[in-house]
């Protein structure tokens, strides 16, 4: 049911509260690492508790959607993380959730659920480990081992009570570093520890500030919207394979607009190309701190 609805994988796991995640977060909230992303403190039981989202839930759905491209940005295009090239995916895999559930409905009758994108308190990636779809590496990415990392990971938790999949229970990035040494502004940790306040994602999408700290000069190496830095060099994603999503075909803007071009661009030429985008979602401003960022003025 899944794999007609254009979903590469799917794992089920018993909807149980997550207490071992549940101290790595408040830990990591301790540390003060969500930065200025104060949301991430809000409904702390929702997030590590299933049955708290949806009650009576018995069951979490995981199922992971390839977003991986074909194509390439023109060298002196300023880098746009891939997983923004085409539609937002929010839109995309939303829809396709919704039907997933309605056709679960079809099938057996009165379920109740709820699909979650990146949209609600949910810790996707520990639902997918425990849904036997990967682990979770020092990059704090789900990596699959016959795919990669270049997922979108979403969750559907319901009263429906299914046969569970055995949990991913090996690390297969053994002693490689490549993405802790690869990071320029050091946010990748020992121990799968993630600084998200030093992430670039983070100072080019969720910094609404519009001045960035000028100690990260230098340090984002060219990326305008979010970073692949730790993905690209990640040893996993050889396996990775160029999608067949239509919804997910880059916007020839993102492959193909140098940095003067875009530095050009109006407000209401911003809105128009990147309307559906969750490029959008740093919205004209941000996007114009960012590409002032990188040339160093």
């Amino acid at each position: 049911m899944a794999s007609r609805l254009g979903f590469d994988y799917c794992g089920v796991a018993r909807a149980e509260r997550l207490d071992e995640d549940a101290e790595r977060l408040q830990q990591w909230l301790n540390r003060g690492m969500h930065g200025s992303m104060k949301y991430m403190e809000n409904h702390f039981d929702l997030r590590v508790d299933p049955t708290r989202l949806v009650p009576g839930a018995k069951s979490v759905i995981t199922i992971l959607k390839n977003y991986f491209p074909s194509e390439q940005q023109q060298p002196d295009s300023p880098k746009i993380a891939k997983y923004a090239y085409g539609h937002d995916y929010h839109d995309v895999i939303r829809a396709r959730m919704k039907e997933f559930l309605q056709n679960i409905q079809d099938e057996i009758g009165e379920v109740h659920g709820r699909g979650f994108v990146d949209s609600a308190p949910v810790l996707e990636r520990s639902w997918a480990q425990r849904s036997g779809l990967g682990w979770v590496g020092k990059n704090g990415n789900l990596l699959n081992r016959t795919g990669g990392s270049f997922f979108f990971i979403a969750t559907l938790i319901t009263d429906l009570e299914l046969v569970y999949d055995d949990p991913f229970s090996r690390d297969l990035c053994g002693t490689c570093t490549r993405c802790i040494d690869s990071c320029p502004t050091n946010a990748i940790l020992p121990g799968k520890v993630v600084n998200g306040s030093q992430c670039i994602s983070y100072f080019t999408i969720e910094l609404k500030d519009m001045l960035l700290p000028t100690e990260m000069k230098d340090k984002f190496n060219d990326w305008a919207f979010g970073c692949d830095i730790c993905q690209d060099v990640c040893p996993w994603n050889r396996f990775s394979k160029p999608h067949e999503e239509l919804e997910f075909t880059p916007l020839p803007e993102v492959l193909n607009l140098s940095t003067r071009e875009w530095e050009a661009m109006s407000e209401d030429v911003f809105k128009k190309i990147f309307r559906n985008s969750a490029i959008s979602r740093t919205k004209f401003k941000g996007m114009q701190r960012n590409l002032k960022f990188l040339k160093n003025v």
